[in-house]
């Protein structure tokens, strides 16, 4: 399965060794896919750097073991232009644009109204229903 990352979920994962990371790490090691693109890695890269510097260096690593780059294509940014805030459309479009079947993002106030929702394909998680629904766990 091809999940797709917001930014604070690589955000978190790069700031500290906790669930996060974790997050990042168990679908990897059960066979599925973790996707990114230009738009969120600059997005955790400039949050990183603003507020938790020393995280880059770990965002770098964890980015080596994920798939994708650029930007998503117009068509799909229309696409998904749902009821979201203006720099949560490109994120959830980029998702539909690589076929990911979920999208993981800690945005409980832009995305808590489309968790556990599918959108062109695309089903919406918190990184808890992902790791109950996609990995298992409880």
């Amino acid at each position: 399965m091809r999940i797709f990352l917001d930014a604070n979920i690589l955000f978190s994962a790069a700031k500290s060794d906790g669930a996060e990371r974790k997050l990042l790490h168990l679908p990897i090691e059960a066979g599925h896919e973790c996707w990114v693109d230009g738009y969120v890695i600059e997005e955790a890269r400039r949050n990183l750097a603003a507020k938790f510097p020393q995280g880059l260096d770990s965002l770098e690593r964890m980015l080596e073991r994920t798939h994708g780059a650029g930007a998503q294509s117009a068509e799909a940014a229309l696409e998904a232009a749902l009821e979201l805030h203006g720099k949560d459309q490109p994120v959830l479009a980029a998702a539909i644009h690589r076929r990911c079947a979920a999208l993981v993002t800690g945005d409980r106030t832009h995305f808590g109204h489309l968790f556990g929702k599918t959108v062109h394909g695309t089903t919406i998680h918190s990184p808890r229903s992902l790791a109950q629904a996609v990995l298992g766990l409880r």
